[in-house]
């Protein structure tokens, strides 16, 4: 993911105040584990901006369109790291010296559990109707047990209508889909950073709309307060701010679990953002890709659809895949749940482009109706083996003394590297971000989160134990030749 530029929000951070010694003291014993580093020389970014994904663009190619030739731009700038990583992919055997990917969040730890469901019998099906057109929504078998199976997970106080399920290759095409339904051109989105960085793509490729950023910060500022924590008053900020810039905003995009942070919205908080979003006719785009990866018990994820009233049902849609909580980015099944109608006929309507074949939404179906399997088997593996991952690299980083954002979901763990930087400058991130790839190991930096300080990093645990053991042998190496 590329780092975009943006123009900065010309109204002031009035919300937040300085922290106290005591507060910082807080910071460094609780929310964030380990030393406070640098703390004194950061200046508090500023609250909200407005995404300019092409600031930076140039290309000459003469054999594309205008369009074609921005999205060009933004396979090459955006994907070195990956490119470089499937060039050269670590293998245990034929390439024991390729780069292990601790970047790119994909939950690699139960390949033998889903192997051994997917290949059983009742997956292998033919028939006429699985080989020819489907509804473009998805088959009704299939939206009936997405239904079931988000009514149950979600805890949905009434039952869930196959009506509002959407059915989609992945997540992906359907933050484009709702971006181009719900957007006209140049209009935008409120998201807190950091974020999932790969949205700024989703959004802008077909719908050409952009993002308005909320800008969160790691310093805490009281004693219910956290590191990077959205509030009511921080979203009215980037909204009045990217009025300002002559940007419409028509929507607000939240993550939950989020990503890259880990954390997980109380209903409360829930309940007030979507409040915000109702007084401004804002749309909701609820992520909740990771809702079954939560793997602290004392922890508790709270669907938006399990609560009683939603503030706007018809500006509410959620989100919900297998990439994640089933291990099966390849797979490309997400879905949409929305209660619009309208929205639901435009989105089903570009699944022309983005559907699924008749054969895997028939063994999507069978994988969500086994509901005995998933309650006994998977989720209870794939989540123990989540928290072990978790334990081993929070012990590594706590052993280097580096700080991290200390949660219980997610593949990821939100990691501070600003003492490793000569200068807090994302030049300086970059340069770090190299030297790990040149050592072999492939994370992610903060600027393709669109964080706002410079020296943060992602790093994914869900990987098998010998290859994250390397990988973090790897970190290690560079961490300790690097001087702070």
């Amino acid at each position: 993911m590329f780092p975009l530029p943006q123009k900065e929000c010309r109204e002031p951070a009035t919300c937040l105040g300085s922290a106290s010694p005591q507060d910082m003291g807080r910071y460094c014993r609780g929310d964030v584990e380990g030393e406070c580093s640098r703390r004194a020389e950061l200046k508090r970014p500023e609250l909200c901006g407005v995404g300019d994904p092409i600031a930076m663009f140039s290309s000459a190619s003469s054999c594309l369109s205008s369009r074609g030739r921005v999205i060009k731009w933004f396979w090459d700038s955006a994907e070195e790291g990956y490119r470089t990583y499937h060039r050269d992919e670590y293998d245990e055997d034929k390439n024991p010296n390729g780069v292990i990917n601790l970047g790119t969040s994909e939950n690699k730890l139960c390949f033998d559990l889903l192997s051994r469901r997917l290949t059983q019998s009742d997956m292998l099906r033919v028939e006429p109707p699985l080989l020819q057109y489907p509804d473009w929504r998805g088959h009704l078998f299939l939206r009936e047990e997405v239904a079931k199976f988000l009514s149950y997970y979600c805890k949905s106080p009434l039952p869930l209508k196959a009506e509002n399920v959407v059915v989609l290759n992945g997540c992906a095409s359907i933050f484009s889909a709702l971006a181009t339904v719900l957007c006209e051109v140049g209009e935008a989105f409120l998201i807190p950073t950091p974020y999932y960085g790969a949205i700024t793509q989703h959004i802008y490729l077909y719908g050409n709309v952009r993002l308005a950023y909320v800008y969160l910060d790691s310093e805490v500022t009281g004693q219910d307060t956290r590191p990077f924590q959205l509030t009511v008053e921080k979203l009215e900020t980037a909204l009045q701010g990217a009025k300002s810039e002559g940007v419409k905003v028509k929507g607000l995009i939240l993550i939950n679990p989020q990503n890259p942070l880990g954390d997980i919205y109380s209903p409360g908080e829930l309940q007030e953002f979507l409040g915000f979003a109702k007084r401004h006719s804002l749309h909701v785009i609820l992520d909740e890709i990771y809702m079954l990866s939560v793997f602290q018990e004392s922890l508790e994820f709270r669907s938006v659809l399990s609560l009683e009233r939603l503030p706007d049902p018809q500006r509410t849609h959620v989100l919900w895949g297998m990439s994640k909580d089933f291990g099966m980015s390849g797979l490309r099944f997400g879905t949409l749940y929305t209660e619009n109608q309208d929205v639901a006929t435009a989105v089903a309507s570009l699944c022309r482009y983005h559907g699924l074949s008749g054969l895997v939404q028939y063994q999507v179906s069978k994988l969500l109706q086994d509901r005995d399997w998933i309650n006994r088997v998977y989720l209870p593996e794939n989540l123990a083996r989540l928290k072990a991952a978790h334990t081993y690299v929070s012990e590594e980083l706590r052993a280097l003394g580096v700080p991290f954002l200390n949660r219980g979901a997610g593949f990821f763990i939100w990691v501070d590297l600003r003492k490793y930087l000569r200068k807090a400058t994302f030049e300086e991130e970059t340069l770090l971000w190299r030297r790990f790839l040149d050592n072999k190991v492939l994370l992610s930096f903060g600027k393709a989160f669109e964080c706002k300080e410079p020296g943060w990093f992602r790093v994914v645990f869900s990987d098998r134990p010998q290859r994250l053991r390397l990988g973090m042998q790897r970190v290690r190496q560079v961490l300790e030749s690097n001087p702070k």
